[in-house]
C-alpha cells in the first residue's frame, strides 16, 4: 500500500495539532510515501499563516524541506492537469484539490489517502481511495 499526503497532511505532520497522530500512524503502517509536486508550494505558503516569529518560520521551513526530501512526488505534468481538470468538472472541487486527487490516482492500489479537507475525503472516497484523516 502507499501513502499519498496532500498539502493539509503535510503541514499536520509538523504542528501540534490532532491531524499529526493520523498522519503518523498512516506513515507507520507503510514506507511509501508521496505527495504532489504542487504540495510542497502549498504547505510552504501555509507557514506565514502559522506564525509571525521568524525563527519558527524558517524551523517549519527546513523540518518540511526535511519531510519532503522522504517523499516520492507525483508530478504535475500536462497528463496530471488534464486530469484535474476532468476531475473538478465532474465533482465539487476547485482544481488545487483536483490535482491532489489526480496525481494519486496515478500511483498503485491500493492507496491511503492523508487530507484534512473536507472537500476532498468525499471525492476521495469515491475515487476508492482509503482515507484518513480526523
Amino acid at each position: 500500500m502507499t501513502v499519498m499526503l496532500d498539502s493539509s497532511a503535510v503541514a499536520a505532520l509538523h504542528i501540534n495539532a490532532p491531524g499529526r497522530a493520523v498522519v503518523r500512524r498512516a506513515m507507520r503502517e507503510d514506507d511509501q510515501w508521496c505527495a504532489s509536486a504542487l504540495a510542497l508550494g502549498e504547505t510552504l505558503a501555509l507557514i506565514d499563516r502559522l506564525t509571525d516569529e521568524d525563527v519558527l518560520r524558517t524551523e517549519l521551513e527546513d523540518a518540511i524541506r526535511r519531510t519532503w526530501d522522504y517523499l516520492y512526488v507525483v508530478p504535475v505534468d500536462q497528463r496530471c492537469l488534464d486530469d484535474a481538470t476532468h476531475l473538478a468538472r465532474q465533482q465539487p472541487v476547485g482544481m488545487s484539490t483536483a490535482i491532489h486527487l489526480a496525481a494519486a490516482s496515478r500511483l498503485p492500489a491500493p492507496l491511503t489517502f492523508v487530507t484534512f479537507d473536507p472537500a476532498q475525503i468525499t471525492v476521495a472516497l469515491a475515487l476508492g481511495f482509503d482515507v484518513r484523516s480526523t
